[in-house]
């Protein structure tokens, strides 16, 4: 390869874009350019990094070893970018493996004459350092935009996989999830816990003379009322329609019964303003109640299922006795 032909390859690369034309001279001279078949590999992974490296033409790409030995791609190398840079200013291995993707020329740089190109011509060499900072700032900013986004992604995800996305309250089975660790974990073996089981009075009259519409906001009102009245560690559930469950960590009988009769009376207080008929586009304002069944652990139950049924029997004790109220299981 001629000096012409390297010229206008290196003043291609963002390494040099901030040199003149005296200073390619000087940087063509030492570099040497290899010849890559495909599949060739310009260096391994934990290699010691003695030399770094522009891409001139064809592609690469680099890989890392997974915990099961099988090599991971992770991101492709493009004509005029450099590469194992960071190895050499780091004294560290390498950090990927680098592999040609099709017959490429790649030129390289040993560390002695990059650090006596910093040595004996500093301008050169603060130009070199220079570019290679923006774009290491440049990618790293970029990683971090995808690992943002990638984080924001994930804690969506796993927001709806926990959580009922009408009222946001969790769903049954992360409640169960939460039970049955309570009863499993040894630590947590003998620590009282009140579950609460609870739905709205006769909400299915709601929905026929007002419309589902009408009967969805009462259950949106109904779980943020419920919220309100909860520490942040507690556990409210929407488990279907009007059905909620409450898990109330370190609580014995007499607390849970406060809770529920405050969130009781706050459901009974509230007005709720719903379409007056069914597609109407009037409103009007409406009541609604709720009743609540209460169970304890460990003297109820000593299982998610036995718990659960506890709370329901309760809750069905609560209905038949007239509705609008709070019963503890016996």
């Amino acid at each position: 390869m001629n000096d012409k032909t390297l010229f206008t390859s290196l003043e291609e690369s963002p390494l040099f874009s901030a040199l003149n034309e005296e200073e390619y001279h000087i940087i063509a001279k030492v570099f040497k350019p290899i010849h890559a078949a495909k599949d060739d590999i310009i260096f391994r992974e934990g290699d010691s990094g003695n030399n770094f490296f522009i891409l001139l033409s064809g592609g690469l790409n680099a890989s890392g070893l997974q915990s099961d030995g099988t090599q991971r791609w992770l991101f492709d190398i493009n004509p005029g970018e450099f590469f194992g840079e960071m190895s050499i200013i780091a004294h560290e291995p390498r950090s990927a493996t680098i592999t040609a993707s099709a017959d490429s020329v790649v030129l390289m740089l040993h560390a002695e004459d990059f650090f006596d190109i910093i040595s004996n011509h500093p301008m050169i060499g603060y130009k070199i350092l220079r570019a290679i900072s923006i774009v290491q700032n440049q990618w790293l900013d970029q990683s971090s935009k995808s690992y943002n986004d990638l984080t924001r992604w994930g804690e969506t995800a796993r927001r709806r996989a926990i959580t009922d996305e009408m009222t946001g309250l969790y769903n049954r089975r992360f409640l169960e999830d939460s039970i049955k660790e309570r009863f499993t974990n040894q630590s947590m073996n003998f620590r009282i816990m009140s579950l609460l089981m609870m739905d709205l009075d006769k909400i299915h009259g709601i929905n026929n003379t007002y419309g589902t519409k009408a009967g969805d906001i009462v259950i949106t009102v109904a779980s943020e009322i419920i919220s309100s009245c909860l520490r942040p560690g507690d556990i409210p559930a929407r488990l279907s329609g009007d059905e909620f469950a409450i898990l109330l960590p370190d609580t014995d009988s007499n607390d849970a019964i406060k809770v529920a009769e405050r969130i009781r009376a706050k459901i009974e207080s509230r007005e709720i303003e719903v379409p007056k008929s069914p597609g109407s586009t009037e409103n009007t304002l409406i009541f609604t109640r709720t009743s609540i069944g209460i169970a304890i652990a460990p003297s109820h139950a000593s299982t998610t299922a036995e718990l659960e049924e506890a709370a329901d029997s309760a809750l069905r004790k609560a209905k038949e006795l007239g509705r609008n109220r709070v019963e503890v299981f016996e």
